[in-house]
């Protein structure tokens, strides 16, 4: 039991150094290059969704990474683009609430979902 503890705190500091960059990542596609916010959501996904995998491999799972490891990971990301993406949207546009605020929410709406699912799959990814 303690390592599942310790690695669902590691999980979350990945989380939260992953959200951040995502953010950052995403307020300069959308302030500086002034594009899309959901262009910009997924510009940004999908580069903190590589750091991601390393910080998870070395940090969080204490594996080596391997290329057939990297190119399966984004498919433990599904859920979590899914969710996320729907719920900027809805907060965004269905909602009408501010562009800069709703990713932060959108991320913490798919967390719960993002653990469970890369938790399964990376874990016995490792174990094979």
């Amino acid at each position: 039991m303690p390592m599942l503890n310790t690695q669902f705190v590691r999980f979350v500091i990945v989380g939260f150094l992953n959200t951040f960059n995502y953010y950052v990542i995403y307020l300069i596609c959308n302030y500086l290059f002034h594009l899309e916010y959901l262009v910009s959501h997924i510009i940004g996904f999908l580069i903190s969704m590589v750091g991601s995998f390393f910080l998870n491999s070395y940090f969080t799972y204490k594996v080596k990474p391997t290329l057939r490891q990297f190119f399966q990971f984004p498919l433990t990301y599904v859920v979590n683009i899914t969710v996320s993406t729907g719920a900027l949207y809805l907060l965004v546009d269905l909602m009408h609430m501010n562009e800069t605020v709703s990713p932060i929410l959108a991320s913490v709406i798919a967390i719960p979902f993002t653990f469970v699912i890369s938790k399964k799959i990376l874990v016995n990814k490792v174990a094979n």
